[in-house]
């Protein structure tokens, strides 16, 4: 039993490496330099080893780094609503801190939104993804008009805009904060 466990913890640090190792380079490089090759060299293991635990090769790579990456921006958002007792005050600190967590971590915010295929609002999507829904529709549901899912849709949707636009550059960086706060303002209104 001791020989078991012990390989499945190995099997299991291999794996939390890879994620790691291929984290690191695409926000060091972009994820056009994360290659199985380049991965293989970095952690020094065989490619088959990678395939062995990612048979899906990079792409299932990317993904297990994006639903890591839900899990801490889930994080990152409870803990900024967190003992917020005015709404308009939650989704402010919700707000911010979403756009923080997306400007600090420009390599897995592309991973999460635009290089992983994971399934969103369907029965199969990863705990972490409705974990971090979660956050948003219940700091925003004080104000949705009916439907809190629809609205959290809507919420989400609005700071991944100004998240993505801001990163792109199509939106002048002199005023965040007053798109910040007037999305702050159309979230949290009561309908």
């Amino acid at each position: 039993m001791a020989v078991r466990e012990r390989r499945e913890r190995e099997r299991a640090e291999r794996h939390r490496r890879i994620v790691a190792i291929a984290r690191e380079l695409a926000e060091e490089q972009g994820w056009d330099a994360v290659t199985t090759r380049r991965l293989a060299e970095r952690i020094e293991y065989s490619q088959p080893v990678l395939y062995g635990h990612f048979p899906g090769g990079k792409d299932e790579i990317v993904a297990a780094v994006a639903v890591e990456g839900f899990a801490e921006l889930a994080t990152a958002l409870r803990a900024a609503v967190e003992g917020r007792r005015e709404p308009a005050d939650a989704v402010r600190a919700l707000g911010s801190a979403y756009l923080a967590f997306a400007a600090a971590h420009p390599a897995l915010y592309s991973a999460m939104f635009e290089s992983a295929a994971l399934p969103f609002a369907r029965e199969d999507t990863p705990a972490p993804l409705r974990e971090a829904f979660v956050v948003v529709r219940d700091t925003l549901a004080p104000a949705a008009p009916g439907d809190p899912d629809r609205h959290a849709e809507v919420g989400w949707a609005t700071l991944h805009g100004l998240a993505t636009l801001g990163r792109a550059g199509r939106l002048p960086p002199d005023g965040a904060a007053d798109r910040l706060a007037h999305a702050v303002d159309l979230l949290a209104a009561r309908g």
